[in-house]
């Protein structure tokens, strides 16, 4: 069964950072696009970054766009999500998704879902 798994549950205060990690078993990352979503309390699910699988190009949402980096390794078929500046407004369940549209935009269906990770941003 395919599996994402995210790490890097924490509480961070303001002006911190974190590095989310997304590990898959049973297939391999880089044929895939990949993102990161979030959904904070009593809102909906929003996407914060995308890597495409074909030449590695990213994306971002705005409201993270300087602060935010999505990276993949393959050779540990895992990507990441460095996130600095972290704001409480960056609260939220992260997850990330993969999809079997190898780029990012237009922003693809995603096929495959992690069960996420909490960060939570306070002081």
């Amino acid at each position: 069964q395919v599996q994402l798994v995210e790490s890097g549950v924490g509480l961070v205060q303001p002006g911190g950072s974190l590095r989310l990690s997304c590990a898959a078993s049973r297939f391999t990352l880089d044929y895939y696009a990949i993102g990161w979503f979030r959904q904070a309390p009593g809102k909906e699910r929003e996407g914060v970054s995308c890597i495409n699988s074909s030449d590695g190009s990213t994306s971002y949402a705005d409201s993270v766009k300087g602060r935010f980096t999505i990276s993949r390794d393959n050779a540990k078929n895992t990507i990441y999500l460095q996130m600095n500046s972290l704001k409480p407004e960056d609260t939220a369940v992260y997850y990330c998704a993969a999809s079997v549209f190898r780029r990012c935009v237009p922003p693809p269906p995603m096929n495959y879902w992690g069960n996420g990770t909490l960060v939570t941003v306070s002081s």
